[in-house]
């Protein structure tokens, strides 16, 4: 492999042909060079390389110098890489304006979700939404899931508020927002007990959703959506709220509800009486 090999590659990779990507490597940190002189340093044949050489001073990546014969210079990569990349995002936005104008309303109404079947691209992808949050992410988590823990005190500590619902043992600590821990199911075992999700919100509009209903086997869904996004939240928000009037007024939800709360799924299950009817009827 030749000096420069790697970054022939990733020019390439970038859109220039291979033989302007060797002659332009070939032409920096050099002295003005004639075809001949970067043909022998390149191994560019040299029919091809004066084509090359007029080619890349077209699309301003090299300079032509006055007098014979005709030397070369190589344009400052750093005034390269803002002219690709200027170029590239109108190239984008163009194909974005035709693709928007093709689709025209054989689109409309149409979401598309990403479907994931594996615990490994669950926990890549909502470590991905987590890291690339900007403002606020609701996150509700029962697994063990340590890159999804680190991806939250990392939105922590950018200044992301996040609102957590998670049902280990630990406390989570957060100087941005709210950890709180699920104990309604504290000691309490469900026929389905071994089931696992997690569920991310990212900035209102990122969603993930996972679920193991055997604690092992994952399907999620992932969509930048905001219709799912709000679904996802309010799901996460309610839980918290619900865990938070559990924890203020847990004798008495688990006095009416039984423990776990399991009594609430019960339709029109009677009401127990409370302590202050109870006296009410004694004194009566």
């Amino acid at each position: 492999m030749t000096a420069g090999s790697d970054t022939v590659e990733r020019l390439v990779e970038l859109g220039f042909s291979l033989y302007d990507a060797r002659a332009y490597v070939g032409l920096l940190n050099q002295p003005p060079m004639t075809g001949y002189a970067l043909a022998n340093t390149t191994g560019i044949p040299q029919p091809k390389v004066y084509e090359t050489l007029r080619r890349l001073a077209r699309k301003g990546v090299a300079v032509a110098l006055p007098g014979e014969p005709v030397r070369f210079v190589a344009v400052p990569p750093g005034q390269v890489l803002e002219r690709l990349e200027s170029d590239f995002r109108r190239r984008l936005a163009n194909a974005e304006a035709g693709l928007m104008h093709e689709a025209g309303e054989a689109g409309a109404g149409v979401a598309v979700f990403e479907s994931l079947r594996s615990w490994p691209e669950v926990e890549r992808r909502a470590t991905a939404l987590l890291d690339g949050a900007i403002r606020h992410v609701y996150v509700s988590i029962n697994c063990d899931a340590g890159d999804v823990l680190g991806a939250i005190q990392r939105a922590d500590a950018r200044g992301v508020r996040s609102d957590v619902l998670h049902f280990g043992r630990e406390a989570l600590e957060l100087a941005n927002g709210r950890s709180v821990r699920h104990v309604t199911t504290d000691g309490v075992v469900y026929r389905h007990h071994q089931a696992r999700h997690l569920a991310v919100v990212a900035d209102g509009a990122k969603v993930l959703w996972s679920l193991a209903p055997d604690g092992s086997d994952w399907e999620a869904v992932v969509a930048d959506d905001g219709l799912l996004a709000a679904a996802v939240k309010g799901y996460v928000r309610h839980d918290i709220y619900v865990q938070q009037i559990s924890r203020d007024f847990g004798e008495l939800l688990e006095a009416r509800y039984g423990p776990g709360l399991g009594d609430l799924v019960v339709p029109n299950a009677p009401a127990a009486p409370s302590k202050r009817s109870k006296r009410d009827s004694a004194t009566a």
